[in-house]
C-alpha cells in the first residue's frame, strides 16, 4: 500500500500540519507495511518515493517559509509518477483537484484532512457574502471524494452544515515523550530576566490575524508586570512591551517542549481552532491552558484543566488568567497530562486513521492492510 499525503501547508518552519504528517509518517513506518510519500512545495522539484517529495515554488512573504507551486499539471504529473494506492489532500486548493483527478484515472480512493477552516477565515477578512461563497467551494471541492477527515467533532458539524456528508471524526496527537513535564528548565526564566515571582505565560504559533495576538498583548497590558508574557512564533511583527517577549519559531520540538514546561501556563486567545494541537502539546508538558470558549478549543480544555474565557476580549481573557492563579496549578498540570495520555496519543490516533482509511477502501474494493497491533497508551 502506498499512501500519498499531498498539501500546501507544508513548510521547514511551519507548525501543526506539518506535525502531523512527519508524524504521521514516523508511525507508518514503525507499525505498518505501507509506503508513505508526502507531495509538498519546496525549494526544488524532486520525487522521493516513501519520503519527503517537493515541488517547486515562489516563497510566500511574511509567512512561515511557505512556497507556493501553481502548476496544476506539474501537481498532477508528480501524483501519477508516484503511484499511489490512496490519496490524502491536506487543504481545498489545487492539491486537492489533482488529487481528484489522479485518483480518478488510476481508480484508487481520495480523501481529504480539513486542517484550516477556510470560509470562516476568509468570512473575517470579507464579511458573510465571502464566506458563503467559499463554503459552497469548498462543498463543490470534497463532494466527489470518498472522506473527508476533520480533527474535532465542531469540524464534522460545520462541514456537514456545509453539504459534505462523508466526513470523519480523526483527531490529531501528540509525541508524549518528548512533552514531557521533566523538559521543565528554570534557567530559561533567568534567560528573560525575569524578577522571582513573575508570573509567565506562554503562546506558541503563528502570528496571524486568527489567533488574536492583540487580545493577549492588551490583556497582558492590564495585568501588568506581575505577568509576563512569551510569545513563541513568527509572522506579522509585534512590538513588545515592558512584559512581553518575542522569540522566534522553535523549529526543534525538543527546544518548544522546554520552553511550554518552563511557563506557568499557555494562552491562546484563537477563536476559530479546527483542532489546537499546541494547546494539547503544552498540557502533555503538564501545563493548564487559558483559552476562549470559542471553535474546537472546549473539546480539549475544561475547568479541569485550566479556564475558558467567554470571549476574545483583553478584559475579559485577563480575569480568566487571574482566576488560573486561584487554582491549584499542579494539580490542573498533572490532569492536563493525563488526559492527553488517555485521548491524543499519535498511537491512538493513527488508529483511529487505520480504521478510517479502510472503510474508505471497503467502499472502494481496496484492501487497506492491517496495523501492527500495539496497545494504545493508557492514563498512569
Amino acid at each position: 500500500m502506498h499512501l500519498v499525503d499531498t498539501t500546501l501547508f507544508f513548510s521547514p518552519t511551519s507548525g501543526g500540519v506539518r506535525r502531523y504528517l512527519t508524524a504521521k509518517q514516523t508511525w507508518l513506518a514503525a507499525n505498518t507495511q505501507w509506503r508513505h510519500t508526502l507531495l509538498v512545495p519546496g525549494d526544488e522539484t524532486r520525487l522521493e518515493p516513501g519520503g519527503v517529495s517537493t515541488l517547486a515554488g515562489w516563497r510566500v512573504p511574511c509567512t512561515f517559509n511557505y512556497r507556493l507551486p501553481l502548476s496544476i499539471a506539474a501537481w498532477t504529473h508528480a501524483l501519477e509518477a508516484l503511484e499511489p494506492d490512496l490519496i490524502e489532500a491536506g487543504d481545498a486548493f489545487h492539491p486537492a483537484w489533482c488529487a481528484r483527478r489522479v485518483a480518478e484515472r488510476l481508480r484508487v480512493p481520495a480523501v481529504a484532512f480539513f486542517h484550516s477552516n477556510l470560509p470562516q477565515l476568509i468570512g473575517r477578512r470579507l464579511g458573510r457574502f465571502s464566506e458563503r461563497a467559499v463554503g459552497r467551494y469548498v462543498r463543490l471541492t470534497y463532494e466527489s471524494l470518498q472522506l473527508v477527515q476533520a480533527p474535532s467533532r465542531q469540524m464534522c458539524d460545520y462541514l456537514r452544515s456545509l453539504g459534505v456528508n462523508r466526513v470523519a471524526f480523526q483527531p490529531l496527537g501528540v509525541d508524549t515523550q518528548i512533552f514531557v513535564p521533566e523538559r521543565r528548565r528554570e534557567d530559561l526564566r533567568q534567560r528573560l530576566g525575569l524578577a522571582p515571582g513573575v508570573r509567565l505565560l506562554a503562546y506558541a504559533g503563528r502570528f496571524a490575524g486568527e489567533k488574536n495576538l492583540p487580545v493577549l498583548l492588551e490583556a497582558f497590558a492590564h495585568l501588568g508586570p506581575g505577568y509576563h508574557l512569551l510569545l513563541l512564533g513568527g509572522g506579522k511583527a509585534y512590538q513588545a512591551a515592558d512584559n512581553v517577549t518575542v522569540l522566534p519559531y522553535r523549529r526543534s520540538s525538543v527546544e518548544l517542549a522546554e520552553w511550554l514546561a518552563s511557563a506557568d501556563a499557555l494562552v491562546h486567545a484563537g477563536t476559530a481552532e479546527t483542532f489546537g494541537l499546541v494547546i494539547l502539546e503544552a498540557m502533555a508538558c503538564g501545563r493548564p491552558v487559558v483559552g476562549v470558549r470559542s471553535g474546537a478549543v472546549p473539546e480539549l480544555v475544561d475547568e479541569s484543566v485550566g479556564v475558558l474565557a467567554e470571549r476574545a476580549d483583553p478584559a475579559v481573557f485577563a480575569r480568566a488568567v487571574r482566576e488560573l492563579y486561584d487554582r491549584d496549578l499542579q494539580a490542573l498540570g498533572v490532569a492536563a497530562r493525563a488526559r492527553v495520555l488517555a485521548r491524543f496519543t499519535w498511537q491512538r490516533a493513527m488508529q483511529i486513521q487505520q480504521a478510517n482509511y479502510a472503510a474508505v477502501a471497503s467502499r472502494s474494493r481496496v484492501r487497506v492492510p492491517e496495523a501492527v497491533a500495539e496497545p494504545v497508551e493508557q492514563t498512569p
